[in-house]
């Protein structure tokens, strides 16, 4: 039976919207709202807070949770991570975002249920797409798969590119919730950053330039993700509805 853990990459000077994860939706911080539902899923046999703060730190911990203090600087989230984990008894690992609070269980679920196929090394999620203003929009990445579902690519450009507007193109936009392999993880980790990686600024490129398959799962999208003030307000309005329905 794999041992489950997830683990959610938690920085708090955050680029466009500094210290969003300690903002504060509803009654609870952003980064507690995240955690919290995290557990709330029953799938895991393990989850943490993976942080380079003490103030998220001291959050999460002072309200029953658990983190770990990265020990140097990261480029990626998937780098924090793979540091925290190094020794720890787990077989599965689950990189859940910190910016998204309203965790789902079935999103979850099934980025571990592909492990049941033992040749799944790294697996991810992707939604359908339909807006024609986002599919060119070049902050949401887009993946094309094989008929198994394997990636093929992933861009922030149009693909597949519709040269014939007659073809029934199905758009797919890759959703950043990813489950490792544990030495998977730490395989990537310590290869350099790919030249696909490092033009287009996604990370999961390196898997593919390595020769590593990404099995993706198409799922519901899984809420807001707070990059923005703006999101937050959204963010504050989903949750306010939410209240309201239970």
């Amino acid at each position: 039976m794999n041992k489950v853990g997830a683990f959610i990459p938690a920085r708090y000077a955050a680029t466009r919207f500094p210290a969003k994860l300690m903002q504060l939706l509803g009654d609870k911080t952003v980064i507690r709202h995240t955690y919290d539902n995290t557990v709330a899923t029953g799938l895991f046999d393990e989850v943490y807070v993976v942080t380079d703060s003490e103030i998220i730190f001291n959050e999460i911990v002072n309200n029953g949770g658990k983190a770990i203090m990265s020990k140097r600087s990261h480029e990626s989230g998937s780098d924090r991570i793979a540091e925290a984990i190094v020794n720890l008894d787990i077989d599965i690992v689950v990189n859940v975002q910190g910016d998204e609070p309203f965790v789902k269980k079935e999103p979850l679920q099934k980025v571990i249920d592909v492990f049941s196929d033992t040749s799944v090394q790294v697996s991810s999620l992707m939604q359908v797409l339909t807006n024609a203003e986002l599919i060119q929009d070049p902050n949401y990445v887009k993946v094309a798969v094989d008929i198994n579902n394997n990636a093929l690519f992933f861009s922030r450009s149009v693909i597949p590119y519709p040269r014939d507007k007659e073809a029934a193109s199905k758009y797919y936009e890759h959703i950043g919730v990813y489950a490792f392999k544990k030495q998977a993880l730490l395989n990537f980790t310590n290869w350099p950053m790919s030249p696909l990686e490092a033009a287009e600024k996604i990370e999961c490129l390196r898997y593919l330039e390595n020769g590593v398959s990404i099995r993706m799962v198409v799922t519901e999208y899984m809420g807001v993700e707070i990059d923005t003030p703006e999101d937050l307000i959204k963010a504050c309005l989903l949750y306010t509805s939410d209240a309201a329905d239970e």
